[in-house]
């Protein structure tokens, strides 16, 4: 597949058991991600995702799409929090004016909870 006409998509839905996990890998046990009792009494109720875990399955559908390519830039904004059991739609999306693809994480309200740009290069990019 090209990369320059490409889209990626895919569903996920992420666990209280996956912010823990990647707690654990990343040490990022801030307490709205691993902690229910604490989150319930914060402006969003319950546990939120790590930013950088949605970021992490972004990065696994290119590496699953798109085997060898690398990203050699990336930029993230998180508008809204993504919850333990809400489906999430996964967007990796090239541009058509630059070299550049968006990244997206969609609610199924259709809220964003991660946007972004990132650049990749596919693997022949990469072959010296």
């Amino acid at each position: 597949m090209a990369l320059n006409k490409a889209r990626l998509e895919q569903a996920v839905t992420l666990s209280q058991q996956d912010f823990d996990h990647f707690a654990g890998i990343s040490g990022d046990h801030n307490p709205i991600h691993v902690d229910p009792q604490y989150a319930s009494v914060t402006r969003f109720g319950a546990t939120v995702s790590h930013g950088m875990l949605l970021f992490s399955h972004l990065r696994a559908l290119i590496a699953r799409s798109w085997p060898g390519a690398t990203l050699s830039m990336q930029e993230l904004m998180f508008p809204a929090p993504a919850y333990a059991g809400e489906e999430l739609t996964m967007i990796v999306e090239a541009r058509q004016q630059d070299d550049l693809f968006t990244t997206r994480v969609i609610k199924a309200d259709g809220s964003v909870c991660l946007e972004g740009l990132a650049r990749i290069h596919s693997a022949e990019e990469n072959t010296p």
